[in-house]
């Protein structure tokens, strides 16, 4: 491999480090690995570099892409599925941008599930009473999941792990999207609904659904008012699907009986970090952390290794694909966001 092929990975972990290294054994790229996220500022670092590596957290707007361009990038590769937090209009026609379209839909989907359980039948609360030695089970009373209502919004693969789970334990599901697939709704048992439906029948609403302008905020107030009262909301997807203020209400009218959340609109400052010496200064967070029928993980559905060895396949092998100046077939870009994609011809979008 020559010189050019030089990759600055930002926002790494010990874990990013493990994973990629045991992965470019086979594809033998120069890395080189750098803690801070990518912005404006340190987008300077990425000089010389002809692809950097991103993830969830980093801001990937127009000035940063600009700046990139300059220092020579001409691939910004997400070890990611989702790419809202990239400005695809700034990027089109300047650099390439590559993702990880599907990892391990059953690692999101059991974590999803383990939210569910864990609210439920109050394990985390159950943990650290044993623990004290307080072997009570008063206030731990949960229900039988056989039976309830499932909404599952939106059928991707992750969604339809999801269902498949559930289906599992004999709850009836109903789920909405766009696109409804009947052939799947038949295979699995399962029928779609409008989403008002949903929201007015589940018992247990779970939000596996892309962040757009269209489900920003897709769980507000006035969407709130049309669930069950105690209803269970799951939010493994994107932060910015709820209106955190709107569910900080719910939560304390008793309208959400609980809510399991692996995302956090204003995740970006402090998910994946260590602030256990500090304070958090997010009032909007903090309240949140104060009930007791919230869990909240930090964004860790995708954490098994099973996930972190096909991110880090797929992402090496998305960069080779740039190297070798072929089709990306994990390319995306605001031409094919907004429009039906051209790549069928087996071309790059530009």
């Amino acid at each position: 491999m020559d010189d050019n092929h030089r990759i600055l990975f930002y926002d790494t972990k010990p874990y990013d480090r493990r994973f990629f290294d045991e992965a470019n054994g086979e594809f033998s790229f120069d890395i080189t690995y750098y803690d801070g996220r990518l912005d404006k500022e340190t987008a300077l670092f990425a000089k010389g570099y002809p692809v950097i590596c991103g993830f969830v957290n980093d801001v990937i707007d127009a000035e940063t892409i600009k700046i990139l361009k300059a220092g020579g990038v001409g691939l910004i590769a997400l070890r990611c599925a989702g790419y809202n937090n990239v400005d695809l209009k700034g990027a089109y026609g300047n650099l390439h941008v590559v993702r990880v379209p599907a990892y391990s839909p059953y690692a999101v989907a059991e974590h999803c599930v383990g939210l569910m359980l864990t609210l439920n039948r109050k394990i985390h609360k159950a943990y650290y009473r044993v623990r004290d030695g307080n072997f009570s089970i008063n206030g731990l009373l949960g229900f039988d999941m056989r039976g309830k209502t499932a909404g599952v919004i939106g059928t991707g693969k992750i969604g339809r792990c999801v269902v498949s789970i559930l289906k599992g334990f004999g709850m009836d599901v109903i789920a909405f999207d766009p696109e409804p697939d009947q052939a799947f709704a038949d295979q699995a048992g399962i029928r779609y609904a409008a989403i008002d439906e949903l929201y007015r029948l589940s018992d247990i609403i779970t939000l596996h659904c892309p962040l757009t302008p269209q489900t920003h905020h897709m769980i507000d107030k006035s969407v709130i008012s049309e669930m069950k009262d105690g209803v269970m909301l799951i939010n493994t997807g994107r932060g910015k699907l709820i209106k955190t203020e709107a569910l900080i209400e719910g939560l304390k009218s008793g309208k959400i009986g609980s809510a399991g959340l692996d995302v956090y609109e204003e995740e970006s400052e402090y998910f994946f970090e260590d602030f256990s010496m500090s304070m958090i200064s997010d009032d909007v967070l903090a309240r949140l952390l104060t009930f007791p029928n919230v869990i909240i993980t930090s964004h860790q559905g995708f954490f098994t290794k099973e996930a972190l060895a096909n991110i880090a396949n797929t992402t090496l092998e998305n960069i080779r694909e740039h190297f070798n100046g072929g089709y990306l077939r994990n390319e995306i870009c605001y031409r094919c966001d907004k429009k039906p994609c051209r790549k069928k011809d087996l071309k790059r979008c530009f």
